[in-house]
C-alpha cells in the first residue's frame, strides 16, 4: 500500500492524513482478509450453515464483488477460493465443474449496515483482487479534502486529479523488472474526469510449477482452471480502481478479441494489452492518455 498526496499540500498535515488512513485500510483488511485466521471472512468461510450475518466492511467488500462480477460479465469471481487452492497445491485434482447454482449466492441488508449472506452449501469466498479495489476506492473517500491523491492499493490505484493537475503512471513491462510498457499520464480538465480508476491483472505474477505445468492465481470460472488466453497482462483505465480491476481481471480471462469487446462495451477510459506475441496493443481511446 502506498498514499501519495499533493506534492504542494503541507508535509505535516499530508503525514497526518497519511496515518489516518493507513490505520482504517489496516481495520478493513483485519476483516476481509483470508490470510488471518481471526478475519471476518475466515469466519463466513468455515460457517457450514447456509445463511450467515455479516458486519458493514465485509458486507461492503462482498457487494463490491457483486457489482464487480456483474461490470465483468461473470468473469470477476470472488467465489473461486477452492479453485484458486486447487491451482496452487500439487497434490489436488482439477476441480470439479461447478453445478448449476454455484454462482448464486445474495445479501440481504441489516441494520448498522450488516447483511445476511445466503449460499449453496461449502461456497467460499476470496476477495483478492476485488478488495484491493474496493479498498483502494474507499480509501481515497477518506482524503476527499485533497484536491490531488492516490491510493495504491499493491497495483489497483485510485486516483484523483485536481483541476489542471497530472499524475504520471507507469504501466511495468513484466518481461524486464526496469522497463516499461508505456506511461499513462492523468489529469483534469473539460474533457477528462478528476477521479480515475487503474489496475493491471497478469499470468507473470504468482505462478507455480505443479507436476511440471505452470499454474497461476488468475482463475477462469468458466473451466474453475487457471485462464488460457493470448493476454499476458492487462492494464485497465476506468472510473474506479474496482472496476479497473475487474475488467483487468476480465481481460486476461476473455482473451484480446472477446477482452476487447467487452471493454468498450464497459466504456472503459483506456487500456494497454500485452499479448503472448510480444505484442502490446492499446485501445484507441487510450491514445490521449499515454506520454509521449
Amino acid at each position: 500500500l502506498s498514499i501519495h498526496l499533493d506534492p504542494d499540500a503541507n508535509p505535516g498535515d499530508a503525514a497526518r492524513a497519511g496515518r489516518l488512513v493507513s490505520g482504517r485500510i489496516e481495520s478493513w483488511v483485519s476483516r476481509m482478509t483470508r490470510h488471518a485466521e481471526c478475519s471476518e471472512l475466515i469466519a463466513l468461510n468455515d460457517d457450514p450453515r447456509s445463511e450467515v450475518v455479516v458486519g458493514p466492511t465485509l458486507a461492503a467488500a462482498l457487494r463490491a464483488g457483486r457489482q464487480a462480477h456483474e461490470a465483468s460479465e461473470g468473469l470477476a469471481d470472488i467465489t473461486m477460493l477452492d479453485a484458486r487452492l486447487a491451482a496452487e497445491d500439487p497434490d489436488a485434482a482439477p476441480p470439479s465443474s461447478p453445478s448449476p447454482r454455484a454462482g448464486e449466492w445474495s445479501l440481504s441488508p441489516g441494520p448498522g449496515g450488516s447483511a445476511t449472506v445466503r449460499r449453496p452449501p461449502g461456497l467460499r469466498f476470496d476477495l483478492g483482487g476485488v478488495g484491493k479495489g474496493w479498498i483502494a476506492d474507499r480509501a481515497l473517500d477518506l482524503l476527499s479534502h485533497w484536491p490531488s491523491a492516490v491510493v495504491d492499493a499493491d497495483g489497483d490505484m485510485a486516483i484523483r486529479c485536481a483541476p489542471g493537475g497530472t499524475w504520471e503512471v507507469g504501466i511495468d513491462d513484466p518481461r524486464s523488472p526496469d522497463a516499461l510498457l508505456a506511461v499513462l499520464r492523468l489529469s483534469a480538465s473539460r474533457s477528462m474526469p478528476e477521479r480515475w480508476g487503474v489496475a493491471t491483472s497478469g499470468t507473470s505474477v504468482h505462478r507455480w510449477n505443479v507436476g511440471g505445468e505452470v499454474r497461476h492465481h488468475i482463475i477462469d470460472p468458466r473451466t474453475r482452471m487457471p485462464a488460457i488466453s493470448d493476454v499476458v497482462q492487462a492494464t485497465v483505465v476506468a472510473g474506479s480502481a474496482l472496476m479497473a480491476e475487474a475488467l483487468a481481471k476480465a481481460m486476461v480471462i476473455a482473451g484480446t478479441v472477446e477482452g476487447f469487446a467487452l471493454l468498450e462495451r464497459a466504456r472503459v477510459h483506456g487500456a494497454v494489452v500485452l499479448t503472448d506475441r510480444g505484442e502490446t496493443l492499446a485501445l484507441p481511446n487510450t491514445l490521449p492518455l499515454l506520454a509521449g
